[in-house]
């Protein structure tokens, strides 16, 4: 039998159990586990051989359109961040976990409570606040910025909810934004305690990310399937069952969901000034881009506007880097494809080592977690799975550059991964294939922007992730008014939200 791994890391185990009210758990529970050589050594070797090809070549970060840009506005990389610390924040002591290594207890069920936000509340943790509202940070500076705080600190410490919302200046802004909308919230609700305040936001939240969130990532026909007329249906959700209380399934957490981190672009611009176009990893000196984890850098105020469609801005020209319209212009996130831009392959020494490339990280930990093949999930799901020919490693652009053409995945690693496609890899490709025309919101584009989304196989199991994960929380916008919508229309997106937060647009009551 091939070897995989002589001891499963803590809470592996477990996802193999009878048990299903771990932590962690299945989908597909009775799914061989794919292996991609007859040892260790060559299961590394071959996937390492796979992350090369799933890397773009070097470009740095520049000002204006890009040929790999979708139609999804950037923010919505780092708001699929922000659910993804959401649904699997821990809260619980570390000697707790120590009297359950093998994470057989869940210690927290997954949900999307923004208690990344709210942490164990004001009696826990009143350091956070100040009476209703949270306490925010030291005000932020930005060329063109003129409203914005820093996150609270101590000696450089975020006092927040989950410390990993910190972890680079964007989402730590956004968790800043989060803050606003709640003290807004307040503001404009005087008399309501703080656990009914609490339900508001929470259900402004939940219905972006099922009514706009979702909708950007999956294509349009997977939801269709999750829904009775235009509401979602919980009985529509076919893969994803538990006994009492949702866990998180690792075909989510640790394939499907990472399809993020195809979206992340090699930097972007914060403000007006001229050197607030940074980099996602520092340099040598660690500096210069966009770390977290410590007191926000000076003049790094975001300008929200350039990360989600606040006003309608010029689309800029490709190639002209010092325009002015070039640098004020709305950022889009990359294309949901099987390329990663490079520095994702390089991560500095102080982030991650051993390997410091993500995309054979992700890789290795899908293969450590005996996770079956993309094509075993698509068989289990009742769908065709893609031929090899479909599945293709590089950009999904429309005309590729020559020598950058995408190649078949049976041509890598001397067939191995013929009708063997890692889940992962195979959810990006199948992306690949279920392109969208999306007019964005910009003056001078040349036209609706063809956008990969979610097929099928990917979709299909993040949206039942999700929509299982508020359906199973008794106290969800799905569970306890399933007809709600925001007092200003039902087309309340994520730039609804950004805008309340910074105090325009009308009160939400």
């Amino acid at each position: 039998m091939a070897s995989r791994h002589s001891v499963a890391p803590r809470g592996l185990k477990a996802t193999r159990s009878s048990l299903s009210q771990g932590r962690f758990g299945r989908m597909f529970r009775n799914l061989t586990p794919a292996v991609f050589g007859p040892t260790e050594a060559d299961n590394i070797a071959n996937l390492s051989a796979l992350a090369d090809v799933m890397t773009a070549g070097f470009d740095p970060p520049t000002d204006g359109p890009d040929p790999e840009e979708s139609g999804i506005p950037s923010l919505y990389t780092y708001f699929g961040q922000f659910i993804d610390h959401d649904i699997t924040f821990d809260p619980v002591s570390v000697l707790t976990k120590a009297q359950d290594p093998d994470g057989l207890v869940d210690f927290r069920t997954p949900a999307l409570d923004l208690d990344n936000i709210y942490g164990r509340g004001p009696g826990d943790q009143p350091y956070m606040y100040d009476n209703l509202k949270f306490r925010l940070g030291d005000p932020l500076q930005g060329a063109g910025v003129a409203d914005a705080n820093d996150l609270p600190r101590f000696a450089g410490r975020a006092l927040i909810g989950d410390p990993r919302n910190d972890e680079n200046s964007i989402v730590s802004q956004l968790q800043g934004l989060f803050l606003r909308f709640h003290n807004r919230m307040v503001d404009d609700n005087p008399g309501l305690g703080f656990e009914a305040l609490q339900q508001r936001v929470r259900f402004h939240y939940q219905y972006v990310v099922l009514n706009d969130f979702l909708p950007r990532i999956v294509s349009d026909p997977v939801l269709t399937q999750l829904k009775t007329g235009d509401r979602y249906d919980r009985s529509k959700i076919k893969f994803f069952h538990w006994k009492t209380w949702p866990f998180m399934p690792v075909e989510f957490s640790v394939a499907c969901y990472r399809l993020g981190h195809s979206m992340i672009r090699p930097g972007y611009r914060l403000n007006d000034a001229d050197d607030m176009l940074l980099s996602i990893f520092p340099d040598e000196n660690f500096q210069n881009a966009l770390t977290g984890f410590q007191t926000m850098a000076p003049g790094r105020a975001i300008d929200w506007g350039r990360f989600i469609d606040l006003d309608v801005r010029a689309y800029g020209t490709e190639g002209e880097d010092n325009t002015a319209a070039n640098k004020r212009r709305l950022q889009f996130a990359y294309r949901i494809d099987a390329s990663l831009v490079n520095p994702l392959h390089a991560l500095p020494p102080a982030i991650a080592s051993d390997p410091p490339s993500l995309l054979l990280r992700n890789l290795e930990r899908g293969w450590r977690l005996e996770l079956p093949s993309g094509q075993a999930v698509a068989k289990a799901m009742h769908i065709t799975p893609l031929d090899d020919s479909q599945i293709l490693i590089g950009k999904a652009v429309d005309t590729p550059d020559a020598g950058e053409e995408p190649v078949a995945i049976n041509t890598i690693a001397n067939g191995v991964f013929a009708k063997n496609c890692p889940l992962w890899t195979y959810v990006l490709a199948e992306a690949a294939n279920h392109k969208v025309a999306v007019t964005i919101p910009v003056t001078g584009a040349p036209g609706p922007i063809s956008t990969p989304q979610l097929g099928p196989v990917g979709g299909r199991i993040v949206a039942e992730v999700i929509l299982g994960l508020i359906f199973g929380d008794n106290f969800s916008v799905l569970s306890l008014d399933p007809h709600w919508a925001p007092v200003t229309g039902p087309n309340f997106k994520l730039k609804d939200l950004v805008s309340y937060a910074l105090g325009q647009g009308p009160p939400l009551h």
